[in-house]
């Protein structure tokens, strides 16, 4: 297609999630999401949204559009065998991001930036970057490469504005 509006929005009608939340140990007791933190204690719930315009990257240039961003690949798959649901597999997340990096034919040492999940949680955040670790370890191995010490930067938007559930991927 020649044009798409990708969005989501999440607004917090009811206390029936935080109630459910809180009892899963999942949300942060202070009231403050530290993504990739030692002091991360879990994540804080946000509202928002946003709503994005997709253009083929020619047509965007022929058009003389500001550019923020350009999608070389996408990927989805399960989160892997796990103990518990709110608990990913780091290999099969490796997996994931190794695949969509190589079908996109990015070269790894040509990411500066990685905007994560990191939702804050003493458990997901270094499942996470164990992730990572493993998809740019293999991917430099197959490209003959050494990774270079802080590289590649990492983040999260949740740390900011809380996690938007809903329009967390347009965040």
């Amino acid at each position: 297609c020649d044009l798409a509006l990708a969005g989501g929005v999440n607004l917090i009608w009811s206390p029936n999630h935080f109630v459910a939340f809180s009892k899963n140990g999942m949300l942060s007791p202070q009231g403050e999401s530290k993504a990739f933190d030692q002091g991360a204690d879990g994540y804080v719930r946000g509202e928002g949204g946003a709503v994005l315009l997709l253009k083929p990257l020619a047509r965007a240039l022929a058009d003389g559009d500001p550019i923020h961003g350009v999608i070389r690949g996408i990927g989805v798959n399960h989160g892997g065998r796990t103990n518990s649901l709110t608990v990913t597999n780091p290999q099969a997340q490796a997996e994931l991001i190794a695949g969509v990096i190589r079908e996109a034919g990015v070269a790894p040492d040509s990411i500066s930036y990685i905007e994560a999940h990191g939702t804050g949680t003493p458990l997901g955040d270094p499942i996470e970057i164990a992730g990572l670790k493993q998809a740019f370890s293999r991917l430099y191995a197959e490209a003959g490469r050494t990774p270079l010490a802080g590289q590649c930067g990492v983040g999260s938007v949740k740390t900011n504005i809380g996690h938007l559930e809903g329009a967390a991927g347009v965040a």
